[in-house]
């Protein structure tokens, strides 16, 4: 199962990790959020203990959803050295999220 990432621990777990971070943001009415839960689920299976990989509720977690000026979702951010370096949004193939984490890894 992927991490769950949270307002409290955003800085920690995120920002200040030396490997790619990789969020989805979320919400549990979102139904193209559901679909691709289960491949962010897979992914960080994938690439344990290689890519920090978690989702983020965007109901339960406001201060970092208007950081991150996140409108809509699903959107997944790629973030490396506490910098935003990539960012998806919609429910997309298993193999495009991939492809951007190999890119960015």
């Amino acid at each position: 199962m992927s991490a769950t990432f949270t307002d409290a621990t955003f800085e920690t777990d995120v920002l200040k990790s030396d490997k790619l971070s990789v969020i989805d943001f979320w919400a549990e009415w979102c139904p193209p959020c559901k679909a691709l839960g289960p491949v962010v689920d897979q992914l960080s299976v994938e690439y344990a203990g290689k890519v920090n990989i978690g989702k983020l509720d965007v109901d339960n977690n406001p201060e970092v959803s208007m950081k991150y000026g996140i409108r809509n979702i699903p959107v997944i951010l790629f973030v490396k050295g506490g910098q935003v370096v990539d960012k998806v949004v919609g429910a997309v193939p298993k193999h495009q999220l991939a492809a951007t984490i190999e890119k960015h890894k």
